[in-house]
């Protein structure tokens, strides 16, 4: 018989998709790295069991303590899956601007969700990641896996997700392009991926209202580039530790309209349901698409599952009031 001792075993090897329609006026082979094949939806579960176990063996944290993060509700996900199968409470805090469907979910796994605002600076005491933190230091036998400076998160990457792209392109990746958040994929991603052939070309898509585009060309923290988007799951206010610029070859910024339009049409077009940085990643690869050449061979990674988003990019009233449909 063949199976899986428990669900955290599923994590990983998730397969590359040939693009079609979508990408059918870009001259060169076209791969989604399909990370919703993982069982919580995302390519977050890779990081999420990595950080729990780097802290179990650190001694952070001991048998039925409390695994608490900041989350958009994927690395929630993935870590609510480990605590389940591992025996720990979770408490996550998330911001306003998330969906519903994603709070239910991290709900239905056992997991207590604290929303907070979105439009708070990083260090107010009302943001996500005061919060986390303040309650990581109030309850005993917690600990505060903070995805954006646990360098656990791209090491995840760099073991499992890069190693996997290289293998499935047989070595001939060209291009890979990917939404930043945290930074952990792209940087883990880029790392192996650079180590095998330095010149493979690595595009990181940011939002309009984020701080990575600036900062990667000019060294300048910009705050009036913050402000604030509808895009879920890349960009960010802050600089998280897991980005290691040096590695990323070009930002390139997407709207909010282009990545939800984009998101559709993987949709209708290729068959394939997924989130808002999936959408994000796409439109950022057809902005650059004059760049690539025929023998070129991209793997852009699709982060997380259209269901997380039904009552927003896929629900049409929603489209219209954000002005993204006529």
């Amino acid at each position: 018989m063949h199976y899986q001792n428990n669900i955290l075993e599923t994590i990983g090897n998730t397969p590359l998709v040939k693009l079609n329609r979508v990408v059918e006026d870009i001259p060169c082979l076209v791969l989604g790295k399909v990370e919703t094949f993982n069982p919580g939806h995302s390519t977050k579960d890779r990081m999420a069991l990595k950080m729990v176990e780097d802290a179990e063996k650190a001694g952070l944290i001991k048998p039925g303590g409390t695994l608490i993060e900041c989350t958009s509700g994927n690395t929630g996900m993935g870590i609510a899956l480990a605590a389940v199968v591992k025996g720990y409470k979770c408490i996550f805090t998330t911001s306003d601007k998330q969906s519903k469907e994603k709070i239910d979910m991290l709900k239905a796994l056992g997991a207590d969700v604290i929303v907070c605002p979105t439009n708070v600076a990083p260090e107010d005491p009302r943001s996500y990641y005061s919060v986390a933190e303040r309650l990581s230091k109030e309850i005993p036998n917690s600990v505060w896996l903070n995805q954006y400076d646990n360098l656990s998160n791209r090491q995840a990457h760099y073991e499992s997700t890069g190693p996997e792209i290289w293998r499935q392109t047989d070595g001939k990746i060209t291009h890979f392009v990917v939404g930043v958040g945290t930074g952990g994929t792209i940087s883990g991603v880029a790392k192996y991926l650079k180590e095998q052939n330095p010149n493979i070309k690595v595009w990181g898509i940011d939002t309009y209202g984020s701080v990575f585009k600036k900062y990667h060309e000019t060294g300048v923290f910009d705050q009036n580039e913050i402000y604030s988007y509808i895009t879920e799951g890349i960009g960010e206010d802050i600089l998280p530790k897991n980005v290691d610029f040096s590695l990323i070859d070009h930002f390139e910024k997407v709207t909010d309209k282009d990545g939800a339009l984009a998101a559709r049409r993987l949709a209708r077009e290729e068959g394939i349901l997924l989130g808002y940085s999936a959408g994000s990643a796409l439109a950022g690869l057809r902005q650059m698409k004059n760049q690539l050449k025929q023998d070129d061979v991209v793997v852009i990674l699709f982060h997380d599952h259209g269901s997380r988003y039904i009552g927003k990019l896929y629900n049409d009233d929603w489209m219209r009031e954000m002005g993204f449909l006529d």
